[in-house]
This record gives C-alpha cells, sequence and structure tokens, in this order.
C-alpha cells in the first residue's frame, strides 16, 4: 500500500460539515507521517480544493477537473489547456 484515498462522502460535505473537515484532515496527516501519497475523490468545487490542498492533499480527481471520457478520448483532454 502506498497511497490512502479520501472517500468522496467526506469530500462532498468538507466545506459544510465540520467531522467532514476533521476526518480529511487526519486521514491527509496520517498519510504524511507514514510517508504515504494521499488522493481525495469526488472534488467538485474550487473550495472543496483549496482547503484539501491547504491541508496537504496534492492528488485530487473528480469533476472539477474533468468527466469521465472514453479511454481513445484521454490523450486530447490531457494535452487540451486546463485552467486549474
Amino acid at each position: 500500500m502506498d497511497t490512502l484515498k479520501i472517500d468522496q462522502s467526506f469530500v462532498r460535505e468538507i466545506t459544510s460539515d465540520p467531522a467532514s473537515a476533521v476526518i480529511a484532515d487526519a486521514i491527509i496527516a496520517m498519510a504524511q507521517r507514514l510517508d504515504l501519497d494521499v488522493i481525495a475523490e469526488g472534488v467538485g468545487t474550487l473550495e472543496q480544493c483549496r482547503l484539501l490542498r491547504e491541508s496537504g492533499c496534492r492528488h485530487m480527481q473528480g469533476y472539477l477537473f474533468a468527466r469521465p471520457v472514453p479511454a481513445e478520448d484521454l490523450t486530447k483532454l490531457l494535452l487540451t489547456p486546463r485552467w486549474l
């Protein structure tokens, strides 16, 4: 195991539920202490992204970055300049 994933159920409520924010922070801190990567799933807003970055999360996935695409469209997506 080299990566911990923060479930989208915590990420979804991170800006409105203090308990979800504390759990996400704890997962990030634990991963850092264990020298593991951490990825947050279900990031859909800039505010969620900002809070996770401030806590030390460097890997995220979710609709904020891109919608799911077929494999054959992935190269085009990766070559398209993004605002984030």
